[in-house]
């Protein structure tokens, strides 16, 4: 059997990209960047390059079942995890890892959120697969960073053991640094931004949970038999709600002594906000960025357009994103891409996950 699993995160309410995302719609079932395919449908076609179709699962909110399975043709019912309620990181990966444990017990594990950009396939595919080879012959908590280019105040950061192993000790994880700091970090060499991009072995991750979050591993274990068959259902609509809302950051891996990170080889960006959908796809010889547009460009440049297939004209504007939508124009400056969930909450006050 082959023994590697993989977990798309795609609960998310994604409000940092309105008016385009939406509660209804979420950033991960979009293109937003002109590719043909949404967030969700790239990262599930990286991960079948390498895990059976099979044995790739979908973490998600109970009102995006419909979607997934309109987007992702190819996976079952039993392969979509909904959560009754939200929640945070660390009770959806217990979920997780409480059913393929079921399934089985030597599984190693890929979590991965499904809505970043990721180029060079083929280098992910080979960090993934250098990561689960380690998982799953040794008892590690392992994590994908990025080599940092910039000193970036959006991500969190990795510290490592600068050692000549590829494979490196996690020292501490540190939250969205200022920007003092961050350059700091880079000129030490020694951090990562963290992807959020996880490996593990089913056997490793519960055993981490029973040890730092006694409490939620309890409340998942009153029946371990229930997972994977009709009362599975019942159960966690019961106990679900009960468990603590705490990321897997925070609830585990902050905590653990045998957390260990990747740095890795591919091109990655979690297109966190409009302004990085610019600069992602900004090319030094285009001034403007149109995303399902025909743009005419006068005196302007440094724009980010996004409409549904309309003709744009541009005049003596400079560094701005127009978003349009069957319901909402948005025109605001590039700079001010931070503001955007103030405007999404104005309109429609949902609170993000």
């Amino acid at each position: 059997m082959n023994n590697q699993f993989g977990i798309i995160m795609a609960g998310g309410i994604g409000t940092r990209f309105w008016p385009e995302s939406t509660p209804e719609m979420p950033k991960q079932f979009l293109d937003l960047t002109g590719s043909g395919k949404s967030f969700i449908q790239q990262t599930f076609e990286r991960l079948n390059k390498q895990i059976p179709t099979e044995q790739i699962y979908i973490l998600t909110n109970e009102r995006y079942r419909d979607l997934i399975k309109e987007q992702i043709s190819q996976i079952s019912d039993k392969q979509i995890i909904a959560e009754p309620v939200m929640r945070n990181t660390a009770p959806a990966v217990l979920y997780a890892a409480k059913k393929i444990h079921q399934i089985n017990n030597k599984a190693v594990m890929l979590v991965a959120p499904s809505d970043h950009y990721i180029a060079n396939d083929d280098k992910f595919a080979s960090n993934v697969q250098a990561a689960f080879d380690e998982v799953a012959q040794s008892d590690k908590l392992m994590t994908l960073g990025i080599v940092p280019n910039a000193p970036n105040t959006g991500y969190g950061y990795i510290q490592f053991e600068n050692t000549p192993n590829p494979i490196k000790k996690v020292l501490q994880f540190t939250e969205k640094p200022d920007l003092q700091t961050a350059q700091s970090f880079l000129n030490q060499g020694n951090y990562l931004w963290n992807a959020g991009i996880f490996v593990w072995s089913s056997a490793s991750i519960l055993q981490a949970f029973k040890k730092y979050l006694p409490e939620m591993y309890q409340i998942m274990s009153r029946n371990d038999d229930i997972f994977n068959t009709a009362l599975e259902k019942d159960f966690i609509k019961k106990n679900f709600p009960l468990l603590e809302n705490i990321s897997i950051d925070y609830g585990i891996l902050e905590k653990a002594d045998n957390v260990y990170v990747l740095p890795a080889e591919f091109v990655w960006n979690d297109l966190g906000a409009w302004n990085a959908i610019y600069e992602q796809l900004h090319q030094k010889d285009t001034e403007n960025v149109a995303v399902n547009t025909q743009l005419l460009a006068d005196n302007s440049r440094g724009n980010l357009v996004k409409t549904n297939g309309k003709k744009v004209v541009l005049k003596d504007l400079e560094n701005y994103a127009v978003v349009d939508t069957p319901d909402v124009l948005m025109i605001i400056p590039r700079k001010d891409y931070q503001k955007v969930k103030e405007y999404a909450k104005y309109f429609s006050p949902v609170p993000e996950k």
